[in-house]
């Protein structure tokens, strides 16, 4: 009888180890990060057509990742499910966007506000100022929608090619001049065009972020916190085509 005991409290741990290993890598798996820039059509002869997603486009796209089962989060919260402070919801996704722009107010956040679904803006500073740009009326709309504001610089340069003093003007001054402008954390960072490189990771690093993005095509990892790859939608994607780039990660 004391053999039998024993033998089931040895399955009753095993099968805790084992549950406890699943959580463990569940609570690491990768998640997909969405990289937009303007949610509208773009004009005639437009320099970068391919970054202009229009917004029925958009809210199609939405649609389909909620009917397949998506569950739009923050990166901060992808983060603390990595370090095992939170949970997240089945099929996490991360949808951010580049720069400020003012469709993204407009046109993106009724799309998602309706699903109650936080986006991630990643703010070039001086976007604040254009008639084109997002105005700060506008930022403080995305926050109260449940939005998380992260830093692109403060003038989009290729941070790879200045020299050390602006390299921490851009990087550390953009977290500084947000979170003094918005009083919120400021705690990832986006590479301007995808541009980086060591010198450029450690100067994030010691700015205090917590991880940064980069234009890399992928799913993000928790080992690859400071370069974090996305999947870029283009204004040429297809609902099937953006179906597509979903499903070939998640075989």
């Amino acid at each position: 009888m004391k053999g039998v005991v024993a033998l089931a409290a040895v399955i009753a741990c095993s099968t805790l180890v084992l549950a406890g290993s699943a959580q463990s890598a569940n609570r690491l798996q990768p998640v997909p990060i969405l990289m937009y820039h303007v949610v509208s059509s773009p004009p005639a002869n437009a320099p970068y057509a391919e970054l202009y997603v229009p917004r029925a486009r958009f809210a199609a796209q939405v649609a389909w990742l909620a009917g397949h089962g998506y569950h739009a989060v923050t990166l901060q919260q992808v983060f603390d499910s990595w370090r095992g402070v939170a949970t997240l919801p089945s099929k996490p996704i991360v949808l951010s966007f580049d720069d400020g722009y003012l469709t993204q107010v407009t046109n993106a956040l009724p799309v998602l506000k309706a699903r109650k679904w936080p986006g991630v803006l990643n703010l070039e500073y001086r976007n604040l100022k254009p008639v084109w740009g997002i105005r700060p009326p506008g930022i403080r709309k995305l926050l109260a929608a449940g939005w998380e504001l992260d830093a692109h610089t403060l003038t989009h340069p290729d941070l790879t090619t200045v020299d050390a003093a602006r390299l921490r003007e851009e990087v550390a001054g953009s977290r500084e001049a947000i979170h003094r402008r918005f009083h919120v954390p400021v705690n990832f960072f986006c590479y301007p065009a995808g541009r980086y490189n060591d010198a450029v990771i450690a100067a994030v690093q010691q700015a205090g972020y917590l991880g940064a993005t980069t234009t890399r095509y992928g799913l993000a990892k928790p080992s690859e916190l400071y370069t974090l790859a996305r999947l870029r939608i283009n204004g040429s994607d297809s609902l099937s085509a953006f179906g597509a780039k979903l499903e070939a990660f998640a075989r």
